[in-house]
């Protein structure tokens, strides 16, 4: 599906460091950096073990770019399967850009965006699963994040579907095997047997399903709709806790007449924090397009900080609710009381009691004096309800895969009624492939070049 040519790439990010890292890949690749480096004690790397790092310099027209150390990797025991090189030079733009352009200039291709992972797969190095799991591993900005994609790239959910994928093979062969038969009418497979093995297969495969709301929580983060009326506090709260002026604040109502969104980082977690317009009745047309989107944004969210006025909220609370409440159904929500440093103690009392039965969770914060915040971030996260997640827990975290999952659910679904129906088993047989089939595309056991295309086109190059 591809060939041997040696690729070449700048594998650090872009800008000054310490040290920058080209990787070449392909076959000859070794003998190739030997033409422009140079050993202090004249040694060639294709006569150097594999696994090792060699001292040296990158010579062009006989004036040395850089004094580098080369990594060598020969096939297949290397990151892609095939002879590999590394070479860690110092991290000047110009000395990275001139080293890259030498060995395209001696004949080698620039690496496209996910090239040396695909050819990982493509080489039997890792299937389509794990290598998704590379891009998510160097995506990852939390604990959490970096725990999935860990498990996944050490093949933890590749093995739940290798063992799917068997159970439903030795299933369809007891059923194709009674095909081969059919006219001495000999039953192979006894049919609740069958069904229960089905089930359970089903049960599985839902299982993985479901845990995608998770996965796709963890990985993009848990969203976090910050709501109110105007001038409550809400763009001042966004901005303590990002840590940045992220959002306009002023005293002029209707500031805020767009969502903006950040993200930020408590104990692990990844939360999306979304502003969004204050909530009143108004006559300006920019403004209502706002207020609409606060209420998609609402819809949305896992968890909702509604943001109340400490010295108002005596005078719209209640009109607010009534709009809120049912937007908030099946979501969790906290009532944010705001400006709480401006008001007396009897009167947050009062505050506390205004809505006690019908929300439990509430907390009294001054944004502008930084009150309160480290006790709602601890709820935020309490708010979040994630479990644990161990070394062991298989969470999907891909929307492709969860797509996949869900038509394989489809198919087990349909041979779990034929067989309830007592269908024949030609049918029983297509319905199981198609489940295999869909379970061998996360893997990558079936796969286009269009699908490849698309997945490793969104890596990185160099990676």
């Amino acid at each position: 599906m591809h060939n041997n040519n040696i690729i070449a790439a700048i594998s650090t990010p872009p800008g000054i460091g310490g040290i920058a890292i080209i990787r070449l890949s392909g076959k000859g690749c070794i003998e190739f950096v030997d033409s422009v480096f140079k050993s202090p004690v004249n040694k060639r790397l294709a006569d150097q073990k594999a696994n090792t790092i060699h001292l040296g310099s990158i010579i062009r027209d006989g004036v040395v770019l850089d004094e580098v150390l080369v990594s060598v990797f020969k096939a297949p025991h290397s990151f892609t399967g095939e002879d590999s090189v590394e070479i860690s030079c110092h991290g000047s733009v110009y000395i990275q850009q001139n080293i890259l352009q030498l060995l395209v200039a001696q004949g080698a291709s620039l690496a496209q965006p996910g090239e040396f992972t695909q050819r990982a797969f493509l080489n039997g190095k890792m299937d389509l699963s794990q290598a998704e799991s590379v891009a998510d591993l160097i995506a990852s900005t939390s604990a959490a994040t970096h725990r999935l994609a860990m498990n996944q790239m050490r093949g933890g959910f590749s093995n739940k579907l290798m063992e799917l994928r068997l159970d439903l093979l030795n299933f369809t062969s007891l059923i194709e095997l009674e095909l081969d038969f059919s006219e001495e009418d000999v039953e192979f497979a006894n049919r609740d047997n069958l069904k229960i093995s089905a089930l359970q297969i089903e049960s599985l495969i839902n299982k993985l399903a479901k845990s995608f709301s998770l996965g796709n929580a963890v990985k993009t983060g848990i969203p976090v709709a910050i709501i109110g009326e105007t001038n409550a506090g809400k763009s001042t709260l966004l901005n303590l806790l990002l840590n940045e002026e992220k959002a306009i604040v002023s005293d002029i109502h209707g500031t805020t007449r767009d969502v903006i969104e950040d993200t930020i980082n408590i104990q692990g977690l990844t939360f999306r924090l979304i502003d969004t317009a204050g909530i009143r009745d108004t006559l300006d047309h920019i403004e209502s397009i706002g207020i609409e989107r606060t209420f998609k944004k609402l819809e949305q969210a896992s968890i909702i900080l509604w943001v109340i006025d400490s010295e108002t909220a005596d005078v719209h609370i209640e009109e607010l609710a009534e709009n809120i409440l049912p937007a908030a159904e099946g979501k969790k929500l906290i009532l944010v009381f705001n400006k709480v440093d401006i008001i007396s103690p009897d009167r947050k009392i009062q505050k506390e009691q205004l809505l006690i039965a019908k929300i439990a969770d509430r907390i009294f914060i001054s944004a502008k004096y930084e009150q309160g915040t480290s006790q709602l971030e601890s709820m935020l996260v309490k708010a979040a309800n994630i479990p644990e997640i161990g070394e062991q827990d298989v969470i999907v975290t891909n929307i492709r895969h969860y797509e996949a999952l869900e038509k394989a659910s489809n198919a087990i679904h349909r041979v779990i009624e034929g067989l309830e129906l007592n269908i024949s088993g030609d049918f029983l047989s297509q319905d199981i492939r198609e489940c295999m089939h869909y379970l061998g595309e996360i893997t990558g056991q079936i796969s286009t070049d269009e699908i490849l295309g698309n997945i490793f086109g969104k890596f990185c190059i160099g990676k």
